[in-house]
């Protein structure tokens, strides 16, 4: 019979680091007034029918955006493992991707977007699928980098699960590059996290990105 992990088996709190995200209205009051007059002086005529309420809703997305802070209660859920200790079960990759994911970088607050790629070994437990996209999720609807996304994934994988190997990979496009700076419409930033026998097994880490590869995004 499959039966769940109760939420007392994780510090689910301190794994995910939860805030407190409670804006009150005096508060929203207060950050629109900022809004109006930093985007007016930034040249927006905030008196038209198009602009009279942009400091509110830029607010009311950047909020939105940025609800990985919130946490995801129905990530806590994981399950025995289908594999019985055979000799092959270091070898089995549970791999998905690509999970496109958008992202606010925490430097100048521009977007950053693109794919991730998750693989893990397992032993004792395994996550449903559609968790490791919600686990996508809690870290990119933050203020973040891409390196620091994927060691989250992969400390969140290992503190679960308890795998054998857990592999990261994420390819992103940054606006904080095309937008300003150099403004350089460059190629995909790649990143990787190995962890386990994926650090150790260069076969498994060949298997891995040669999947990521072959399910890429046109």
């Amino acid at each position: 019979m499959v039966t769940s992990l109760s939420p007392d088996d994780f510090d689910m709190d301190e794994l995910m680091q939860l805030k407190s995200r409670t804006i009150t209205d005096n508060q929203k009051k207060k950050f629109e007034g900022y809004m109006a007059e930093i985007l007016s002086a930034y040249g927006m005529d905030l008196n038209t029918p198009s602009t009279s309420d942009t400091p509110r809703r830029f607010l009311d997305a950047l909020f939105e955006s940025t609800n990985g802070y919130d946490g995801d209660p129905k990530l806590i859920k994981a399950f025995p493992t289908e594999c019985r200790g055979e000799p092959d079960c270091l070898l089995n990759q549970v791999i998905e991707g690509p999970i496109h994911f958008h992202a606010l970088c925490e430097h100048h607050v521009f977007p950053f977007y693109g794919e991730a790629y998750i693989g893990y070994i397992a032993k004792e437990r395994i996550l449903g699928i559609s968790k490791l996209t919600r686990m996508v999720r809690l870290y990119t609807r933050r203020f973040a980098v891409q390196e620091r996304i994927g060691v989250q994934i992969a400390d969140t994988l290992e503190t679960m699960l308890d795998p054998s190997g857990v592999a990261v990979l994420l390819r992103a496009k940054h606006m904080c590059v095309e937008m300003r700076g150099v403004r350089e419409i460059s190629p995909a930033t790649r990143t990787t996290v190995f962890r386990g026998v994926y650090a150790t097994d260069p076969n498994l880490r060949s298997e891995f990105l040669s999947v990521c590869a072959l399910t890429k995004s046109s």
